[in-house]
């Protein structure tokens, strides 16, 4: 706690003490980024490092919001913080806006540029059996004319990318309902539809998980499938990673909401879950179309 607060009081813009937290966020993630590199590279070790800082990152996390959700709650945050967490929340935004905006601009290169310009005649010479066609699906079909990448089947729309559709659509509805009914003080209707919101979140998950053995057993889609693999389980993958995000964040608002927190009037917690929720739901709609329309 700040040394200028008094007890009881609202500063007028709190600054907590020196915090451990940072830096030991930062060692699990550097631990989950060693691990997960280590895994991919087929060393033993890796698959466990990446778990240990796993756990290591949860663990801090759950320590360092618990501490933030008491400070809230004892008063400490005034009008300016919650403008101050407005600000980050938005720029934290932006940068996930970024983030997906260059592995769209991965997609947009490879089917406007990359495989026209392997196609055309200066390259002939080359690869003479290569064929200019999206998506790059088989021997000859693929920037790979020496038959390296398997023959695989792409994804359509229907059914399963249509129906997380559905469920993301559908959860933004319920979300923007609970946020209504918790401006209205209605906090039972609140936590039912916060509910109802986490559930379809974690449907959506689990129909991805179902697609992905599906595009891995059946059609032989893997991250290895060129371009068409790579940009598709890169999208897809950190889009539905981005999904379990925003759930545990709308989870961990419900139980906070069954513990009478928040109010009609002071509640960003809750909004700040709401805005990453929508903005997850327009990155899959632009995903749903360039990934499995177009």
């Amino acid at each position: 706690m700040s040394a200028a607060t008094t007890t009881g009081s609202t500063p007028y813009y709190f600054v907590p003490s020196a915090s451990r937290y940072p830096v030991q966020v930062a060692f699990g993630m550097l631990l989950i980024i060693i691990g997960t590199s280590a895994w991919f590279n087929d060393y033993g070790w890796g698959r466990w490092l990446f778990f240990v800082g796993l756990v290591t990152w949860l663990v801090v996390l759950f320590q360092w919001f618990k501490e933030a959700i008491h400070e809230s709650e004892s008063g400490l945050y005034s009008k300016r913080i919650d403008t101050s967490f407005r600000w980050s929340m938005s720029w934290f935004i932006f940068s996930e806006v970024m983030f997906f905006a260059s592995f769209f601009g991965a997609l947009y290169f490879a089917r406007v540029h990359t495989v026209p310009m392997l196609g055309d005649i200066d390259h002939q010479l080359l690869w003479p059996d290569f064929k200019a066609i999206w998506p790059s699906a088989g021997g000859g079909v693929t920037a790979s004319p020496t038959n390296t990448v398997e023959p695989f089947a792409t994804v359509g729309p229907f059914w399963l990318p249509t129906i997380n559709t559905a469920l993301l659509l559908t959860s933004g509805v319920t979300l923007t309902i609970a946020h209504h009914a918790l401006i209205d003080n209605r906090r039972g209707t609140t936590i039912f539809w916060m509910w109802i919101t986490v559930i379809l979140g974690a449907t959506f998950l689990g129909v991805q998980a179902y697609e992905y053995i599906h595009a891995y057993s059946d059609l032989n889609l893997k991250l290895s499938s060129g371009i068409y693999g790579s940009t598709f389980f890169m999208l897809t993958g950190f889009h539905g990673f981005h999904v379990f995000v925003g759930m545990l964040m709308l989870f961990f608002i419900t139980l906070r909401l069954m513990k009478g927190h928040f109010t009609p009037q002071r509640h960003f917690g809750f909004e700040g879950a709401a805005w990453y929720w929508h903005f997850v739901d327009v990155v899959w709609l632009g995903l749903y179309l360039l990934v499995y329309w177009l």
